[in-house]
């Protein structure tokens, strides 16, 4: 495994290829900083939570006016509920997607939301 290339545009000047993050990451060789705001986003916009939540609210709303009070109630509490828990576990969704997708580690690293640092 080689070790961590110095490149002068990452924000630490250490750049670390996904696979040794991959590999060094449950060892505990590196430090991993997510910025939780730009985490939000990127995890909301990846995982379509509007895209899901909108549907379950709506057709929650749909059988709570049809008589099925108690399945539409859960509709719309799994539906109210799902971006504010998604929002709240993003920065760990998001290290969590970094270390098993090299096109979201990239993503991450040169975006900002991810910083890898050598203990």
């Amino acid at each position: 495994m080689n070790p961590p290339e110095l490149n002068e545009s990452a924000p630490e000047g250490l750049h670390v290829p996904f696979e040794a993050f991959r590999a060094g990451l449950p060892a505990g060789r590196f430090r991993v900083i997510v910025n939780p705001a730009l985490a939000q986003k990127y995890v909301r916009n990846r995982l379509f939570v509007v895209g899901i939540s909108l549907p379950l609210l709506g057709v929650g709303a749909a059988l709570a006016v049809s008589g099925y009070t108690w399945a539409g109630l859960l509709l719309v509490a799994v539906g109210g509920l799902l971006p504010r828990v998604i929002k709240a576990q993003a920065p760990k969704i998001l290290l969590y997607l970094a270390q098993h997708d090299a096109k979201t580690y990239a993503e991450a690293t040169s975006q900002g939301m991810l910083e890898v640092r050598e203990r």
